[in-house]
């Protein structure tokens, strides 16, 4: 008779390299499988915004922080679309997964809660660094905006593109429906992206509203963004990594326990 004493124990080592991979590889496939609608209408939307902002307020608004207001807002436009696109790769995964009921194929692999956590993560990593290049490509054709600091610039774009992956695993996990998604993405993700900096200085604003965007963690992702492209910020590039940083662990830990315990998605 077949021994049983074992059964449940993993026989990979610490990592299950091999579930990671290939988690990982269904959600970076799951997006460019649908390239035109995750990658180039997002490059379509954002220069849609600066086109309209540039033509709407730009002859009239003048230099913001002693830069050109179109190159101003750019930065801002490009980690706004960053951040949103991150967000809807794995909250899109997680509610379309748990609506159509076949979550268990991705609950019932030996992975374990981190592993999971890591896989979603990089389709999201993927997707914002993807989505970043292909509008700074745009940015330096048609404005002649390079990153002034890439380094930095595309460590802000990595950052924002996790933490904004992490949170949509935990709005994807918390969500059932897809309402209950839009209301998330509409009351909470949008809110967070549009009141940060993206269209204008924190220096504009009354006391208590800059005290406020101040505390929004995707404020430093804008204005990190920002300074790694254009050379200027309203805030330190290391504050806005130190606080970044601390809010992706914490929203990542959280959707790692959600992993763990099977919160609302195991029956």
């Amino acid at each position: 008779m077949q021994d049983r004493s074992d059964m449940g124990l993993r026989r990979f080592g610490r990592v299950n390299w091999l579930g990671l991979y290939t988690l990982a590889a269904r959600e970076i496939l799951r997006f460019l499988s649908v390239w035109t609608q995750t990658l180039m209408a997002p490059l379509v939307t954002a220069g849609l915004f600066m086109v309209i902002f540039t033509i709407a307020i730009g002859a009239r608004r003048g230099d913001v922080m002693g830069v050109d207001f179109a190159l101003f807002i750019a930065p801002g436009i490009l980690m706004m679309t960053v951040i949103q696109n991150a967000f809807a790769n794995t909250s899109s995964s997680v509610v379309i997964s748990k609506v159509q009921g076949n979550i268990v194929d991705t609950l019932m692999p030996p992975l374990s809660g981190l592993e999971m956590v890591l896989g979603y993560l990089a389709g999201s990593l993927a997707r914002g660094v993807l989505v970043a290049l292909a509008i700074a490509l745009g940015l330096a054709v048609f404005v002649g905006l390079v990153p002034q600091h890439p380094l930095i610039w595309l460590g802000f774009v990595a950052l924002g593109a996790v933490f904004l992956g992490a949170l949509g695993l935990v709005a994807g996990i918390f969500a059932n429906k897809f309402d209950q998604m839009a209301a998330i993405t509409n009351f909470v993700v949008t809110p967070l992206a549009f009141l940060s900096g993206t269209f204008y200085s924190v220096q504009d604003l009354p006391p208590m509203l800059s005290v406020i965007t101040h505390v929004n963690p995707v404020f430093y992702l804008i204005d990190g963004g920002r300074y790694g492209m254009i050379g200027v910020s309203d805030s330190s590039p290391e504050l806005g990594f130190a606080v970044v940083g601390l809010s992706t662990m914490a929203v990542a830990a959280l959707a790692w326990w959600m992993f763990e315990k099977g919160y609302r998605l195991k029956p």
